[in-house]
């Protein structure tokens, strides 16, 4: 990498920085009730008698979870979407092309539906075990499928993601038009995708799991460059391309699973930033996928920002704001990638 091209990158990086610290702050800050920040945050380094507890418990009950667990989401989604890109070798490819997305929105949907005959589950954990165990089920379901002679093909994870997303689609609508008027919102909900769900506990679980995800995508790293070559040119540099395809769809699935479960889905995040920010910091997956994760956090820092203030008091769900951004952007990125005609 030349002097010129690592300042940039160091540019870039500082800049995604500086905005996750941005959108925390901005997380933190805003909200239908008033909060003077600076006050509460003074006051839980320096607790004093003089400070208001309602300041208190809005900042550590509610609003710092949230934000932490905005962070976590958007860096996971992002990073997933790095490296289904990096292993598609297609910059235009999602984390939903395996199927974790939709299996995991059919598992919500079950949950929903059944949620008198579920078991004695933990309410805040029953919808998102169900979410999170229709996401694994599904991803291993497209990779089996895809699997010829004991490789798997791209073409086939491609074709069977399609037709498993659209089984769990039409088992969803059929689903919905069995379900009573509570049932139809609560899954018209999930499925526009929001944030106000994660709590200090699902913090817990969000924040282990989906960075473990995240370390183990960021160790292939050296693999997916070698893959960006071609397969034939990634298996003579000393890369077991079958199993790191294994691999990176399994981490990929934790990493999206986990957060499909908890906050219903969020588009764009996983297919936008990586594919803007490998025009920024390169296509070398050491540096992209740190950025990615930046990038993510803060995109969904300010998108859920956004979306609690411009209806305030109500919510807006997060997943129909990132749509509303993420499909221009999209639409744009296929215009520019379109041949010309020749003359």
């Amino acid at each position: 990498m030349s002097r010129r091209s690592d300042r940039r990158v160091r540019s870039v990086l500082a800049v995604l920085v500086a905005l996750v610290v941005l959108g925390f702050s901005l997380e933190l800050a805003v909200g239908a009730a008033a909060l003077d920040l600076p006050r509460a945050v003074a006051c839980l380094v320096a607790p004093d008698p003089a400070c208001d507890p309602g300041d208190r418990y809005i900042l550590l009950v509610l609003r710092l979870p949230r934000a932490l667990g905005a962070m976590v989401v958007g860096a996971g989604l992002a990073v997933a979407g790095a490296a289904m890109q990096g292993l598609f070798r297609n910059p235009l490819a999602d984390p939903g092309l395996v199927g974790v997305s939709s299996g995991a929105a059919l598992g919500a949907a079950l949950a929903i539906a059944l949620d008198r005959a579920l078991p004695a589950v933990p309410g805040e954990f029953a919808q998102p075990a169900l979410a999170f165990a229709g996401g694994l089920l599904a991803t291993w379901i497209v990779h089996t499928l895809a699997r010829v002679r004991g490789q798997t093909s791209v073409v086939g994870l491609l074709l069977a993601g399609i037709a498993v997303s659209a089984l769990a689609g039409a088992t969803i609508g059929l689903l919905g038009y069995l379900a009573d008027d509570r049932q139809l919102r609560d899954l018209s909900l999930w499925l526009l995708g929001g944030l106000g769900g994660l709590t200090r506990p699902v913090v817990l679980v969000l924040v282990p799991l989906v960075g473990l995800a995240g370390a183990l995508l960021w160790r292939r790293a050296r693999d997916l460059d070698a893959l960006l070559l071609g397969e034939a040119e990634a298996f003579h540099l000393g890369v077991d391309v079958e199993r790191l395809r294994r691999r990176v769809i399994a981490e990929v699935a934790l990493a999206v699973g986990v957060c499909v479960a908890f906050t219903g889905i969020i588009g764009f995040v996983g297919l936008i930033v990586p594919h803007l920010l490998r025009g920024l910091v390169g296509p070398r997956h050491r540096l992209l996928v740190p950025a990615a994760a930046l990038g993510g956090a803060a995109l969904l820092l300010f998108a859920d920002a956004a979306a609690r203030t411009i209806l305030a008091p109500a919510e807006l769900p997060v997943g129909i704001l990132t749509s509303l951004l993420g499909a221009p952007v999209f639409l744009a990125l296929l215009a520019r990638a379109r041949p010309t005609e020749a003359p």
